[in-house]
């Protein structure tokens, strides 16, 4: 039997334009490293994962901060334009070596505070899994539908709803037929379930954790910083 391996692409190649900075959110300083290798810290303390592809700015001078981008099993790649095309480049750096049943594990670099017991998690209940699934929460705010005019049109009924985070876990062959085919249909995907669903899969969800926030705008490197100083505590209880 063939093993099954797990690989990660955490696609950097953002401008962070709602950052509303020059540089790049991943590049932004949280506590005493950058965002980017608090991310790929908690990647690479999952042992399974065999490899880590960054689609980035390869020439970016704040690599050089990161030492996590020094790691055996991290390579930097060329990005793409949008989201979508680096992931495909992170795909395309290991179609020689990844079987069509391996696992790709697809996580933003701007949420640095996923903790590896939800990433081992999300491991094992998909394990054995025809298609995968994604990390997601209950929606707790109640949910509004509306008009171009901004006018309430209904109120969704909100368990029906999750908010979807990152790492999202596919097989390999069938991630890489799910992007291709959005793209050569003119269609851009919002995430990689997204993606699946457009071929008429469905991915499973399993319940993460609430503090499993992305970094969109300045604020939230202060939210993030609390969250990091609260699982510390949480880890020496």
């Amino acid at each position: 039997m063939t093993k099954t391996n797990y690989w990660a692409i955490v696609p950097a190649a953002g401008s962070g334009q709602r950052f509303g900075t020059e540089v790049p959110k991943q590049f932004q300083r949280l506590g005493d490293q950058l965002v980017a290798q608090h991310s790929l810290s908690r990647l690479l303390s999952i042992q399974c994962i065999v490899k880590i592809i960054v689609p980035c700015d390869t020439t970016a001078v704040y690599w050089r901060e990161i030492p996590a981008a020094s790691d055996s099993r991290v390579e930097l790649v060329a990005g793409g334009s949008e989201r979508v095309h680096s992931v495909l480049q992170g795909l395309q750096a290991i179609r020689g070596q990844a079987d069509n049943r391996d696992w790709v594990l697809v996580h933003d670099m701007a949420r640095p505070c996923i903790t590896g017991a939800d990433i081992n998690k999300l491991i094992a209940e998909l394990a054995d899994h025809d298609v995968g699934g994604i990390l997601a929460t209950a929606v707790s705010d109640t949910l509004k539908k509306v008009t171009a005019d901004h006018v309430v049109e209904v109120t969704a009924d909100r368990s029906l709803y999750r908010a979807a985070q990152t790492p999202q876990m596919f097989r390999y062959g069938l991630l890489v037929k799910a992007l291709e085919t959005m793209l050569s249909d003119g269609q851009t995907p919002t995430d990689e379930a997204s993606a699946i669903e457009y071929l008429g899969e469905q991915g499973k969800i399993v319940e993460g954790r609430r503090d499993n926030i992305k970094i969109t705008h300045r604020e939230d490197l202060i939210i993030a910083a609390a969250i990091m100083n609260y699982q510390e505590t949480e880890q020496c209880v």
